[in-house]
């Protein structure tokens, strides 16, 4: 499109920012006194921040023994030994003890009981299996249990053709291959390479009386019997499992699946033959799987972290058909995702997979960008987005999102304070290892703290945090600046070192520094106030309050607008080694809009245009705007055009020759 000439006057977003927003420093300038003599520019100092950076430390281990550690204690063997002082897998899910409390049939009868407020150890099991008794325990929040079956009854009675095909699939196919469509346009590549199959395709037509089982290969062939070179890759994701039965815990709870609880449960009827008659051996807390698909697609994350947020969405969309199966409830699921987080963090941080993780994740990378013909870490990203939302069911990101805060929780009501400040267990910020490789392992963490969930939901309030743990959100950076926080990424290791989106409104106190070669583009509505300094590669802000509600400083580095409205800023400095690129849109879309001042201290402005931006001969483009503008650009360079700068007083606009 053409672009008309644009007068030189205040868009309407500065317009409506300058009441609010106060300047936080006048500055002199080159000008004239009284005598014409020019004044020297006066620079600003750079942002000071908080001068702090913020943690995330672990819970007093002495009081809670770290899940990653004691992964071990969760054996199937004798349900008899599983208590929660024994077994971690249990222990894990211990808030479902404010809705219920089971029956615990304990090693002898003069065991002591579990301190939990209002549990109480029985002697023996009084679950008889017999009709209408779906009960071995006692009900503790009424309200939260009957919501949870009420859930199910009304999943199950809405449930949809596609939604009951999907239930059943899930059901019976092996979760590994199940979840590996999250891949998306990497899904065939990713199942040729593992050597992965499945005899589940569709639901026969006498489902209804007879079990179909899935004899595929379910992950794929791992070590020397894969013959695509994918081995190590498959060995962790086949390791992400050890230790991580589900079975301790359901013995544990007793807590009878929903079809059990209430006959307006309505089980898709291909499933009535994988129903069971024993009860006693057949707990609907915590969903296995779940776990396991929780647990698998941690792993293939881990592996290809191009894929990471759809394969977190994936696992809970799994999650999602055990309900409309109507074989699982709400609480089930998520406990069965508290669990499947803790045991993928534990298998990746210890041996095997910890001595071998970084091989595997080499091996697949190198393996998928040949399959796919990705020359580079940047094609195989692009062909991991490539496909449409009607090819891709996870394309879409801001769907993604909902789904996954909606999954979270099921929107059960808070039964407790949603206020209580975040922890981060031990061992948890490995999850995100590859998929923020340029953070510490300290930075990863924090982030893990500033994107967890609100407190207070049933089930999620577990002593060492994993239950509040938002993965999805994690994956999109820093939920807060608490503390002053400095990026820095080497473009030369490809993938998200060379580029990553935060896509978080990023609030708090701090400071951020952008250093490293790398490109780190802003995306959310930033209110954090401690201050932008952009000393080395490129910052990119995608939104307009990427920057947040602190001064800007670019000194050695380039910030980038991407915008598709003007960029608000408070205060913006320019040294002479710094540069301000430009991508400028229709409506003034990737311009400057600072409701303070701007002191341009030499350097460069790059002008750019987005699609469909085509500016003409005559044509004057707004770059800048500001309360006070001082100094100018040592040079002003135009993408296709040669191009004339006019400053003034409150901005800068160029005019297109």
């Amino acid at each position: 499109m053409s672009l008309s000439a644009i007068p030189a006057k205040r868009s309407p977003l500065l317009l409506a920012l300058l009441p609010v927003l106060v300047p936080a420093l006048l500055l002199g300038a080159c000008s004239s006194d009284d005598d014409g003599q020019e004044q020297p520019l006066v620079i600003p100092a750079a942002p000071k921040g908080l001068g702090t950076t913020d943690t995330a430390a672990v819970q007093d281990e002495t009081q809670v023994p770290p899940f990653i550690d004691n992964i071990a204690s969760n054996q199937r063997g004798d349900a008899r030994y599983a208590t929660l002082q024994t077994n971690a897998g249990v222990r894990v899910v211990s808030g479902f003890l404010d809705i219920w409390q089971p029956s615990t049939l304990l090693v002898d009868a003069g065991a002591s009981a579990p301190a939990r407020d209002g549990f109480a150890a029985v002697a023996a099991s009084t679950w008889s299996g017999l009709p209408g008794d779906a009960t071995d325990g006692k009900v503790l929040n009424a309200a939260v249990h009957a919501a949870n079956v009420q859930y199910v009854v009304d999943a199950t009675a809405r449930r949809t053709p596609a939604q009951e095909l999907a239930a059943y699939l899930d059901d019976r196919r092996g979760k590994g291959y199940s979840i590996s469509d999250g891949m998306g346009p990497l899904t065939t590549a990713w199942r040729t390479l593992s050597e992965q199959s499945t005899t589940i395709t569709d639901i026969a037509a006498d489902a209804t009386t007879v079990l179909y089982n899935d004899k595929g290969n379910d992950i794929g062939n791992a070590g020397s019997a894969n013959s695509h070179g994918f081995g190590a890759a498959i060995d962790l994701v086949a390791n992400i499992g050890n230790n991580a039965s589900t079975e301790p815990a359901k013995r544990f709870y007793k807590y009878a699946r929903p079809w059990r609880w209430s006959s307006s449960v309505k089980v898709v009827p291909a499933l009535e033959p994988a129903k069971s008659g024993t009860p006693t051996t057949d707990g609907g807390f915590i969903s296995g799987h779940s776990a396991e698909a929780v647990r698998k697609a941690l792993a293939m994350a881990y592996l290809v972290p191009e894929r990471y947020q759809e394969m977190v969405t994936r696992a809970l969309v799994l999650g999602e058909n055990r309900v409309y199966a109507g074989m699982h409830s709400p609480l089930d699921v998520i406990g069965g995702r508290i669990q499947g987080i803790a045991a993928a963090a534990a298998n990746l941080a210890t041996d095997p997979n910890k001595s071998n993780r970084q091989a595997a994740y080499d091996q697949a990378r190198t393996a998928l960008m040949a399959a796919v013909g990705a020359k580079d870490a940047a094609a195989l990203q692009a062909y991991a987005h490539s496909l449409p939302l009607a090819q891709d069911a996870y394309a879409d990101h801001a769907t993604n999102k909902a789904t996954v805060q909606r999954l979270m929780t099921f929107g059960l009501a808070p039964i407790a304070a949603t206020t209580k400040a975040a922890v981060v267990p031990k061992g948890a910020e490995v999850l995100l290892e590859t998929r923020l490789p340029y953070l510490s392992a300290d930075q990863r963490r924090v982030v893990l703290k500033t994107t967890a969930l609100a407190s207070g939901s049933p089930v999620m309030d577990d002593a060492e945090g994993w239950g509040r743990l938002n993965l999805f959100a994690a994956a999109d950076g820093y939920g807060a600046f608490d503390g002053d926080v400095s990026v820095t990424m080497d473009a030369a290791r490809g993938g998200f070192q060379a580029l990553d989106v935060w896509r978080n409104d990023i609030r708090g106190a701090g400071k951020l520094t952008k250093l490293g070669s790398g490109t780190l583009a802003l995306a959310g509505a930033n209110t954090f106030s401690g201050g932008t300094q952009v000393s080395a590669g490129v910052l990119r802000a995608d939104s307009a309050k990427a920057l947040g509600n602190g001064d800007v400083y670019v000194d050695t580095g380039t910030l980038m607008t991407q915008a598709t409205t003007p960029v608000a800023v408070m205060n913006y400095t320019q040294l002479a080694t710094g540069t301000l690129e430009l991508h400028l849109g229709a409506s003034n879309a990737g311009s400057l809009a600072s409701v303070g001042n701007v002191v341009i201290a030499g350097g460069t402005l790059t002008v750019k245009f987005q699609a469909g931006m085509a500016p003409r001969s005559g044509d004057t483009l707004v770059a800048v705007q500001a309360a006070t503008l001082k100094g100018k650009f040592d040079k002003v360079v135009v993408e296709g055009f040669t191009a004339t700068p006019t400053y003034t007083a409150t901005g800068l606009q160029i005019r297109i020759n």
